[in-house]
């Protein structure tokens, strides 16, 4: 009798100790996805830059059109919304079938530990496109992603 209170207690303790440390991962689709979504739009943007009528000049001397940047741009921006709306897409499901919530302490704060780095290499990486130091762009962006 003793030993099964013990029991129910430790295994109360595990039960409390799972879910505030638990957070909804995203699916193994999601990233995937995202993947498959970033190399059509490194296509499309080798497609935009190197054979576009609208840019000019060889890799070292590359004159790129107004108009080719803001394609850039959509392509960028395109990538970052299907990935961000599959990713959420995705773990909404997952959360619907385990009967689990999707936003709770543990998500917060693994969307405010992710938003940090994200925002701050965003915001570095605008400062050099500003700047016109463009050999560090590609190098910084996988380092804050």
């Amino acid at each position: 009798m003793k030993n099964e209170k013990y029991l129910n207690d430790i295994s109360e303790i595990k039960n409390l100790m799972n879910k505030s440390s638990r957070f909804i991962s995203l699916s193994g689709l999601s990233g995937i996805l995202a993947g498959v979504y970033a190399i059509v739009g490194a296509w499309m943007a080798y497609k935009t830059i190197y054979f576009d009528t609208s840019t000019m000049g060889a890799y070292r001397d590359l004159v790129i059109s107004e108009e080719a940047v803001i394609r850039l741009l959509v392509i960028a921006v395109s990538v970052l919304i299907l990935s961000i709306l599959t990713g959420i897409g995705l773990s909404i499901r997952k959360a619907r079938k385990t009967s689990e919530s999707i936003w709770n302490a543990a998500s917060r704060r693994l969307v405010i530990n992710f938003m940090i780095p994200l925002a701050t290499g965003g915001f570095f990486i605008i400062f050099l496109i500003e700047k016109n130091i463009f050999g560090l762009i590609a190098p910084l962006t996988l380092i804050f992603y």
